[in-house]
């Protein structure tokens, strides 16, 4: 009886220990299937800074930095400007006096050309020079009045960049 019992408290022994490894392996294959997917599931969750905050005194404090590097360099900029502009002014000032004398001059000379030409002998090629010489002046009255207005649209040019740069570097 006894060898009986054992043989029957073993055999429920071996059933459990069969059973709690079926439940066992059935664990570990449903663990593998959880675990498979792991590598995915790593990427899917993982959280991704977009906005980094910083505090309020730091940017403040980067600003000012900027600020102080920055301003020295705009004002020489600045001063570059004024300076190029003002010799610009005086070149187109000097441009138009200089057109002022050549139509001075055009508007004096065709008459005194034409009078002393009349007085003189040969009169034909002397007039035919004065004519030469009066279309050699409007030549150049033509391109300083051109040289002039290219002057006046490179300052309003310039004008308009160094706005755009100061309201770019206010903003």
């Amino acid at each position: 009886m006894s060898s009986t019992n054992n043989t029957a408290t073993y055999a429920d022994c071996v059933t459990a220990l069969r059973t709690s490894l079926s439940y066992l392996d059935s664990s570990v294959t449903t663990l593998g299937d959880g675990v498979s997917d792991f590598p995915r599931l790593v990427d899917v969750l993982k959280t991704t800074r977009h906005y980094e905050l910083i505090p309020q005194r730091t940017l403040q404090i980067a600003e000012s930095s900027l600020r102080s590097e920055l301003l020295p360099a705009i004002t020489g900029l600045l001063d570059r400007v004024d300076a190029r502009i003002d010799r610009v002014d005086r070149r187109i000032e000097s441009l138009r006096a200089r057109a002022e004398l050549q139509q001075g001059r055009l508007e004096k000379n065709p008459h005194i050309d034409e009078n002393q030409n009349k007085k003189t002998t040969g009169q034909g090629q002397l007039q035919g020079m004065g004519k030469a010489r009066a279309r050699t002046l409007k030549q150049k009255r033509e391109t300083l009045q051109y040289s002039i207005e290219r002057l006046e649209l490179e300052v309003l040019q310039k004008e308009r960049e160094l706005r755009k740069r100061l309201d770019t570097a206010a903003a």
